[in-house]
């Protein structure tokens, strides 16, 4: 059973008010500047594969005092696995983190993940490197309470959503680039935690 990604997206983002999101690469980035246009400035688009949890965490134990939201996928996942390890370890009380399972590697034109033979449980992946609450949602109802639990959770809590294949047709892309979206989001962690990260430019 799967369901449309971008269906899962708006769940959740009508969750989100002041969080910061990390997310990967990929179909994954036009379907969120979609889906959350509120949380534009608060997000840090195309991360590469096997960055975006790791990213996430350091937001995290830096930033305690905010909630840091994860989207990553099951190919960045499977990538660095030994992220999930740290997250359980470290326990950063601010982290939820959201797997998008299509059991492929959609940017690249879908060459099938792990995932897609039946055996590869991410979920169980992430309780046996001592994330105790790792799930699998494999509806769009359970996929909502997973949002509502992992956003009041005081511990990493982490959710692996089984979508489809299917992009979002008829979307509208993204219109900046890997470098603006940097500085956007930097100039928007530093305006929300009134904190100087970058700096000003220096002229010589």
């Amino acid at each position: 059973m799967s369901y449309s990604r971008f269906e899962a997206m708006k769940l959740l983002a009508a969750r989100l008010q002041d969080q910061l999101v990390i997310l990967s690469l990929g179909g994954a980035v036009d379907e969120w500047y979609n889906a959350a246009p509120h949380m534009r400035e608060a997000s840090l688009f195309q991360q590469q594969l096997g960055c975006v949890t790791p990213e996430a965490l350091g937001l995290a134990v830096g930033l305690p005092d905010r909630q840091i939201v994860s989207l990553d996928t099951d190919g960045g996942l499977l990538f660095n696995l030994g992220a999930l390890a740290t997250v359980a370890n470290e326990q950063p009380e601010n982290l939820f983190v959201v797997v998008w399972d299509n059991e492929q590697y959609q940017s690249i034109g879908g060459p099938a993940t792990h995932t897609a033979a039946g055996r590869v449980d991410l979920a169980g992946i992430a309780r046996g490197a001592g994330i105790t609450h790792a799930y699998t949602a494999q509806t769009l109802e359970e996929f909502d309470a997973h949002c509502a639990a992992g956003l009041a959770a005081r511990e990493p809590y982490l959710v692996v959503a089984k979508t489809d294949g299917i992009l979002e047709p008829g979307i509208r892309r993204k219109h900046s680039d890997g470098r603006e979206d940097k500085y956007i989001f930097v100039r928007h962690v530093e305006a929300s935690e009134g904190i100087s990260i970058m700096g000003p430019s220096e002229h010589n």
